[in-house]
């Protein structure tokens, strides 16, 4: 899946690129809308991502003009600007609207969701060893018992599940859900484990792969 980046801001447009990266994605980006037409003449994409203001201007008013001509690709807007009206001006012309700041797993999963989108037909769920990850809600149940997680640990559960016991890398799973300004010896995966570990309860399914990273099995 390819996706296209519109951010002027440099730190959060290669903090998002390594993230959608590390998630499986084909990334280009663009810092205004004179690259974007560059991009679009070249290339297809199943998603768009655009920051509204850009240097030349708000990008709804750009994808506003793109939709009148016909062009289809699903977009998600970021923005400062979080008022009921901004967000409903989005979503007029777009198809999700994440107001910044924003938390770059839940932008991950959100892009996900709008590729497939555009692939036709909902995602099917995700199941192993008694999880079900339904990745077009942002749900996840275990035994049937409905878990409230948060963006990072739906992205990390995510990847966990789609391997099927198979071990994750620990620097897979920090790139998919933070970015590449955390190191791979951070803690700060340890620290999310332990919580989806107290969240999914008895008997143990998230086991940890030593000097390799994680994976989820029995249960």
């Amino acid at each position: 899946m390819r996706v296209l980046v519109t951010e002027d801001d440099d730190n959060l447009r290669v903090a998002v690129d390594a993230s959608l990266r590390g998630a499986g994605f084909a990334v280009d980006t663009a810092g205004d809308l004179p690259e974007v037409d560059l991009a679009l003449s070249t290339n297809v994409y199943d998603c768009a991502v655009f920051d509204r203001m850009l240097p030349a201007g708000d990008s709804l008013d750009y994808v506003a003009r793109r939709r009148r001509a016909g062009w289809t690709v699903p977009v998600l807007f970021l923005t400062g600007r979080g008022g009921t009206s901004d967000r409903v001006e989005g979503l007029a012309w777009g198809d999700d609207y994440l107001s910044k700041p924003f938390a770059v797993a839940e932008l991950v999963v959100r892009v996900r969701s709008l590729c497939r989108r555009a692939g036709g037909g909902p995602a099917p769920a995700l199941r192993h060893a008694g999880l079900e990850i339904d990745p077009e809600r942002y749900e996840v149940r275990r035994d049937g018992r409905p878990l409230t997680v948060t963006a990072k640990e739906f992205v990390v559960l995510e990847r966990l599940v789609r391997a099927a016991g198979r071990p994750v890398p620990r620097a897979e799973l920090i790139a998919a859900a933070w970015d590449e300004m955390v190191p791979p010896a951070s803690n700060v995966l340890d620290v999310l484990v332990a919580q989806l570990r107290r969240k999914l309860g008895k008997p143990a399914v998230l086991h940890t792969v030593r000097g390799v990273g994680y994976l989820i099995r029995g249960g």
